[in-house]
């Protein structure tokens, strides 16, 4: 079979992910013709990549949005609908429940995160590692089974050096930590939590009451080191400040609290985690379309000027392939298997 794909390794300044584009170049229309004759090669490539992939010139997503769907469909059995998530209902795309709205707009308002004080690194670089740069996660940790796959589509980026995401390969953290590390943390669970709980370090450390939760918005425990289900390989899961949960944990087992020794260590791997040779950073062009996986990658996002730019980013998220772990699961965030 000719090969439908282009494909180009690593992004540039790092070190995985991949460039794939049609073999004849085109839009979304085209990937998705060459996907629909290779329907295999999407998802193995991303995973090849390490969990990152970047599609660029895929505009006509947004005169189309349903496009962004059936692209969607090629990385797994299940897309997500944002009505039957924990998605407050502005953000979700009116016309396409599929899609989530990350946007700095109307209806969301939502705003960038704060400028990294200092703003950058000694040696004059955009910092990356945390702590000096914060907001690292990974999609809907708080759910169990948590999502697969997302793709975010720009629709109206910011100007480069604004606005970026930041990614670090969580499967080659875990490959560099020492074996007496990786021996501590095998079978260790983190406690997530859905953001606007109560249960975020900040709060916990000004002594806030947690809101009481629901069962299906009850803190999920995730392994620290998670099997990807098709590469086989370990990568290491977690979030910080915003969604682990702070008054429980943040690691089951240890002492809990924000500055317990479950803290400690959590702060410790995430500092390793996103060091800067771990790292990957996007700057984003009107129709790109970035697709990561939250079973090994975890991101953050860089502050933009609010005041003089637009932001309007799409994003759908897949789901259905967790892992051997998670095997029988019924969905924690659905009230009636909650309960």
């Amino acid at each position: 079979m000719t090969r439908k794909f282009e494909i180009t390794r690593p992004l540039p300044g790092a070190t995985f992910g991949s460039i794939v584009s049609p073999e004849d170049g085109g839009n979304a229309h085209a990937a998705i013709a060459a996907a629909e004759a290779e329907p295999e090669f999407l998802l193995q490539a991303l995973v090849d990549g390490d969990g990152l992939m970047l599609l660029k010139g895929m505009d006509d997503i947004s005169e189309d949005p349903s496009l962004l769907v059936r692209l969607s469909q090629f990385f797994g059995p299940e897309v997500e609908d944002y009505r039957r998530t924990l998605t407050r209902e502005e953000a979700i795309h009116g016309g396409t429940p599929e899609i989530m709205l990350v946007q700095s707009v109307p209806p969301t308002n939502r705003k960038p995160p704060p400028i990294p004080d200092p703003p950058l690194t000694k040696d004059g670089l955009i910092p990356v590692q945390y702590p000096h740069r914060r907001g690292w996660h990974t999609d809907q940790s708080y759910r169990r089974p948590p999502p697969d796959i997302s793709l975010f589509y720009a629709v109206v980026p910011v100007p480069k050096g604004q606005g970026q995401t930041m990614f670090a390969n969580g499967t080659a953290a875990y490959a560099a930590l020492s074996p007496a590390r990786k021996a501590r943390i095998e079978g260790v669970m983190g406690l997530h939590v859905q953001p606007g709980s109560g249960r975020s370090r900040d709060a916990a450390r000004a002594g806030e009451t947690p809101r009481p939760l629901a069962p299906h918005e009850r803190s999920q425990a995730q392994p620290l080191v998670r099997i990807h289900p098709v590469s086989g390989k370990p990568a290491l899961y977690m979030c910080e400040y915003g969604q682990m949960d702070w008054v429980d944990g943040p690691i089951v087992g240890l002492e809990p609290g924000p500055d317990g020794e479950g803290g400690r260590l959590l702060d410790e791997l995430m500092s390793h985690m996103t060091q800067r040779r771990f790292v990957y950073v996007h700057d984003w062009d009107a129709g790109d379309i970035v697709i990561w996986d939250n079973r090994c990658l975890i991101h953050t996002a860089t502050w933009f000027d609010i005041n003089a730019h637009e932001r309007v980013m799409w994003r759908t998220t897949v789901h259905g392939n967790p892992g051997a772990f998670y095997a029988g699961e019924t969905k924690s965030w659905i009230p009636a298997a909650a309960d």
